[in-house]
């Protein structure tokens, strides 16, 4: 089936944007069947409002903690703030504890 480019009118701004063939391509190997109603970015901004720019968002940076690994002694940062009493690693130190295991 071969697609043209069409021109659709945002549901949100009224602006007219269009919806080229590669991805009407895309939409029917995806197996959508409608049409975007929203421009891209009315659709951007529908995504940051629905999932939030919270830690698991691919925009946000992730928070990282520095702290002192507890087998080497390195400097490292880590994903996750640290509990008092429990140890935390490297990388390369995680690894060779995870193995171990």
């Amino acid at each position: 089936m071969s697609f043209q480019d069409k021109s659709i009118q945002c549901s949100d701004c009224g602006t007219t944007f269009t919806f080229s063939a590669e991805e009407q391509e895309l939409f029917q190997s995806r197996g959508y069947t409608n049409e975007p109603k929203r421009c891209p970015s009315c659709r951007q901004a529908r995504k940051s409002e629905r999932y939030g720019n919270d830690s698991y968002s691919r925009n946000t940076p992730r928070q990282m903690f520095r702290v002192t690994c507890a087998d080497c002694g390195k400097d490292t940062e880590v994903p996750f703030e640290p509990r008092t009493g429990r140890p935390v690693y490297c990388s390369d130190c995680y690894r060779k504890v995870r193995l171990s295991r």
